[in-house]
């Protein structure tokens, strides 16, 4: 199993940064994706980025050019900077892995238990 830990979220007004951070532990062989995706209230849950174990990055079209994704695969880490933040980006927002666990033998997507973001007009 996988798990994942966030940290970082909080409330900021329009305009300003948050950096989440994200990360894994537990019995593995390697973790393919690692990424986020947010869930606003009464929306279903959305891709934000996603980053290979290779660094390709993936980003929805709405934080493109406004977030960054990056990812330490020695410390299975990944994180979330995120920048000239607006209202609309106010979620919870939850750590995604694709990992090969070592209990089932087989790719697996695991989720953390989400952090929320607050981003005031």
């Amino acid at each position: 199993q996988v798990q994942l830990v966030e940290s970082g979220g909080g409330l900021v007004q329009a305009g300003g940064s948050l950096r989440l951070s994200c990360a894994a532990s537990g019995s593995f062989f390697s973790i393919n994706t690692m990424g986020w995706y947010r869930q606003a209230p009464g929306k279903q849950r959305d891709l934000v980025a996603t980053i290979t174990s290779g660094g390709s990055p993936n980003y929805a079209g709405a934080v493109k050019g406004r977030f960054t994704i990056s990812r330490d695969n020695a410390k299975n880490t990944v994180h979330l900077q995120m920048t000239s933040l607006k209202p609309e980006d106010t979620a919870v927002y939850y750590c995604y892995s694709f990992a090969r666990t070592t209990v089932l033998n087989s790719w697996t997507n695991s989720w953390g238990q989400g952090t929320q973001v607050t981003v005031s007009s």
